[in-house]
């Protein structure tokens, strides 16, 4: 019910901002050099800037520090939209806003699906659409927005798979300082909990447990039963920390880690990146701060500088 209530606020809002952003939109066809590129958020974003072309424009509809799973559209997204050359998604059921979105811009260009060719994990007829969390997935991502863009700008097509491999190659370093950082803890040792269950990807990539008290989004709260089963847990299995998420109220957080005597780990970035400048303004980044923050937690050594 409250799934419904959340999917029919937003349709109104959608339709709002469709009516207040397409009387402008019509005089915003015009053929433009840059490529023009709007991603449904911010990982996304980052990962088509590392693609397209230097001189291309990427906007991100849900910003840093923002949940996706709550985003709700203004006309001024409705009427970048409506001028964009591309669309990146995330797939997975990640977006459920955006397909009425498009429409509402009257959006005709193509949409390139980020996760295309992935295995999804699965929980019965439910897809976790958190795959970024796993670097081999990332390198899917990449390849997917380059061959994208690729149709768009045959003629950068070059330069874009020379920018798509040196990217590679520091997502592939990347994964080797993971590896290297997690080998010197027990995988007995690496439990952690965190407020909802955006970290599985990573999870099965590193051979990290996760505990979660809300599920693969943030719709609706955990529930009083829900709380009480995972403090229980936690206790019983000796988890080393309790994480924050940089998209979600803290309070969980630190209630889960006082009542289960477990200690707060920091923050970590699941959904968003942070805001620019910050520790996790870019995709490297985030992930990067998400090891030290997880291996840190666990007693593993400090990252080299």
């Amino acid at each position: 019910m409250v799934g419904a209530r959340w999917r029919s606020r937003r349709d109104c809002l959608i339709a709002a901002a469709a009516a207040c952003g397409l009387g402008v939109a019509g005089a915003a066809r015009a053929a433009s050099p840059p490529l023009r590129v709007v991603a449904t958020f911010s990982i996304l974003a980052d990962l088509a800037r590392q693609v397209a072309p230097p001189d291309s424009e990427v906007h991100a509809l849900v910003g840093p520090d923002a949940d996706a799973h709550v985003f709700e559209p203004t006309p001024q997204d409705v009427m970048r939209l409506a001028r964009a050359d591309a669309v990146v998604v995330n797939g997975l059921f990640f977006e459920g806003w955006i397909d009425r979105l498009i429409r509402a811009s009257g959006f005709r260009g193509p949409v390139i699906v980020a996760s295309e060719g992935i295995t999804p994990r699965r929980l019965g007829p439910s897809v976790d659409p958190h795959a970024w969390q796993d670097l081999a997935h990332v390198r899917r991502y990449l390849l997917n927005l380059q061959a994208g863009f690729a149709r768009l700008r045959p003629e950068s097509a070059a330069l874009m798979q020379q920018r798509t491999r040196a990217y590679l190659a520091q997502v592939d370093a990347l994964d080797r300082d993971t590896r290297a950082r997690l080998a010197t803890i027990p995988v007995a040792d690496r439990r952690v909990v965190t407020t909802h269950d955006a970290f599985g990807y990573l999870a099965r990539a590193q051979d990290i447990e996760f505990l979660a008290a809300q599920g693969w989004d943030t719709h609706s709260e955990a529930s009083a039963a829900d709380i009480a089963r995972l403090i229980a847990q936690i206790r019983r299995q000796h988890a080393r920390a309790v994480f924050i998420e940089n998209i979600s109220d803290p309070r969980l957080a630190r209630r889960l880690a006082r009542e289960a005597g477990a200690t707060v780990g920091g923050t970590l970035y699941s959904d968003a990146l942070s805001a620019p400048g910050t520790a996790a303004d870019t995709f490297l980044k985030m992930y990067a701060h998400n090891v030290d923050m997880l291996v840190r937690a666990l007693g593993g050594p400090p990252a080299a500088r």
